[in-house]
């Protein structure tokens, strides 16, 4: 029995949410974003809240019960408040900025790094050493935060690289004489 998938996903005002066929469309505030259905579960569109239910008693639809709950939730979080991921540089002479719709770093190659920024992602730098990525869809706004991150992954002996705000980095103590 999935606990998380007995309750029914709340829709706050000016929130509404549609069932097309196969697809699950929610619209608020930040946007529209939308879903594929899965055949194994059954979903209950009203207008205050929308209830998933396992279609059947297979393992596999008790499986994706509570996980289709949850991607409903994040398309409501998603256009009524957004997600965000905060990204810090650390390295002497590692920096960011954001000009328009691309993202350039600095990270101690021998070219600068230059990062499309996609559609319905907003990036900013506060400073040279911090990058905030939001948006409405949280599984984009992840996306991105990993591939900024994979360009210069934290490592364990300086703490070098590109880290989530948050994020422990597990020091290792360097060769002894």
């Amino acid at each position: 029995m999935s606990r998380i998938g007995k309750k029914a996903v709340a829709i706050p005002s000016g929130v509404t949410a549609t069932r097309n066929g196969n697809e699950l469309s929610v619209k608020g505030p930040k946007g529209t974003l939308s879903m594929p259905l899965s055949d194994l579960i059954t979903y209950d569109v009203q207008s205050d809240s929308i209830g998933v239910q396992p279609a059947n008693d297979t393992k596999r639809a008790r499986a994706f019960w509570g996980m289709q709950r949850t991607l409903v939730q994040n398309l409501v979080t998603g256009v009524t408040e957004g997600f965000s991921k905060k990204l810090l540089i650390t390295g002497v002479g590692y920096r960011a900025a954001a000009q328009g719709k691309t993202l350039k770093l600095q990270l101690g190659y021998s070219h600068d790094v230059n990062i499309d920024v996609p559609e319905g992602i907003e990036v900013k730098t506060p400073d040279a050493t911090t990058v905030e990525i939001s948006g409405a869809d949280k599984q984009r706004v992840g996306q991105l935060a990993a591939e900024i991150r994979r360009w210069r992954k934290p490592e364990p002996y300086k703490g070098k690289g590109i880290k989530y705000a948050g994020e422990f980095i597990f020091r290792k103590e360097g060769k002894k004489k």
